[in-house]
């Protein structure tokens, strides 16, 4: 499983010549929590248009890089393009209120986790309530509902089914260990 956060910054690196294309700034979602693709870092100064590379021409994810075929996998984001991003735009989702339907917030979307072989779909996601009660009782993990469906992925809240405030669990200490610490 990887953490979205742990993505962002790695070198995306051109399979057929070995030459770095850029740098991973951000990834993008659809409103089904599907991973659509990864924003690039702008390589020119005065550049303003987004360069984004889709997920399903990455060719694989590492702890250490990301893998295209091709520096043609590479193209400008279209502006219409519907999805959200993790970190940049608005809105965006980090620092989302998580909240259940019964109203009671469960945290801030910290991170999200994917397992980058079995597709794109987010698998879990990493909730805080901030820095001092980081420090004091660690984040949480909240298990994303099998129905993608049931989370609501709004404006300005993540609304999540009421059965997931008794699912949360602590942030294990290992990446490794993440899903696996389940009852």
């Amino acid at each position: 499983m990887i953490k979205l956060q742990q993505l962002i910054g790695l070198p995306v690196v051109d399979l057929r010549t070995g030459r770095q294309a850029g740098k991973v700034k951000d990834a993008w979602f659809d409103d089904q929590w599907s991973m659509q693709g990864v924003l690039l870092e702008a390589g020119r100064w005065l550049s303003s248009k987004d360069r984004i590379v889709h997920w399903n021409r990455v060719a694989s994810c590492g702890e250490d890089a990301v893998l295209i075929d091709s520096t043609e996998d590479i193209v400008v984001k279209d502006k219409k393009a519907a999805g959200r991003c993790f970190q940049t735009g608005h809105p965006r989702l980090k620092d989302l209120p998580v909240v259940t339907v019964g109203g009671t917030q469960l945290g801030r979307l910290s991170d999200v986790y994917f397992e980058p072989i079995q597709g794109t779909q987010i698998v879990g996601y990493e909730l805080t309530d901030g820095f001092i009660s980081d420090l004091l009782e660690g984040r949480k993990w909240l298990r994303a509902p099998k129905e993608s469906e049931t989370v609501l992925l709004g404006e300005d809240a993540i609304i999540v089914p009421a059965c997931c405030e008794a699912q949360l669990l602590p942030v294990a200490p290992s990446d490794s260990d993440i899903g696996r610490n389940e009852r």
